[in-house]
């Protein structure tokens, strides 16, 4: 595969993890403040089923682009500081995701699931909305500065 097909795949990986991580937590956002709980359940499902598909399939997409180009372009992984710390702070975040933000979903998913009609989300539900988005935010600064390294190449 040649280095601008690499870098395509990179890039459109990059763009549905970032594109998903961004409109998933406007999106739950504005579902919470409605304090529906139908609304608020339909919603969480869908945060979790579309993070797997385009949160998971960006992840796969943007390091195998990015693998690719590394090694199409004879670049060491670890050769060029900008192309080390770029994925140490993308690992960083996906840890964050992994040991946080997901456990989060699943509770939320299964507190959601649980309400009958008529009922009203526990306390529980809202405290683990705050740190989901909370939590989110941190994961996505690490994330921010892996695409600022690749892009501006820098530290050199």
């Amino acid at each position: 595969m040649s280095y601008a097909a690499w870098k395509f795949v990179h890039v459109l990986g990059v763009v549905l993890l970032v594109g998903n991580v961004t409109v998933t937590s406007v999106w739950k956002v504005f579902a919470d403040r409605t304090g529906e709980p139908r609304t608020i359940a339909f919603a969480q499902r869908l945060v979790t089923g579309t993070d797997w598909a385009f949160t998971g399939g960006g992840i796969v997409l943007m390091i195998g682009g990015g693998y690719g180009m590394a090694l199409s372009a004879g670049l060491s992984l670890t050769g060029a500081p900008w192309l080390f710390w770029s994925q140490v702070m993308t690992l960083l975040s996906g840890l964050l995701w992994l040991a946080l933000l997901l456990p989060i979903q699943v509770k939320q998913a299964r507190i959601t699931a649980s309400l009958a009609d008529g009922k009203t989300l526990p306390e529980r539900y809202w405290r683990l909305s705050r740190h989901w988005i909370f939590w989110g935010v941190v994961a996505t600064v690490p994330l921010a500065a892996a695409m600022w390294m690749m892009i501006a190449k820098v530290p050199r």
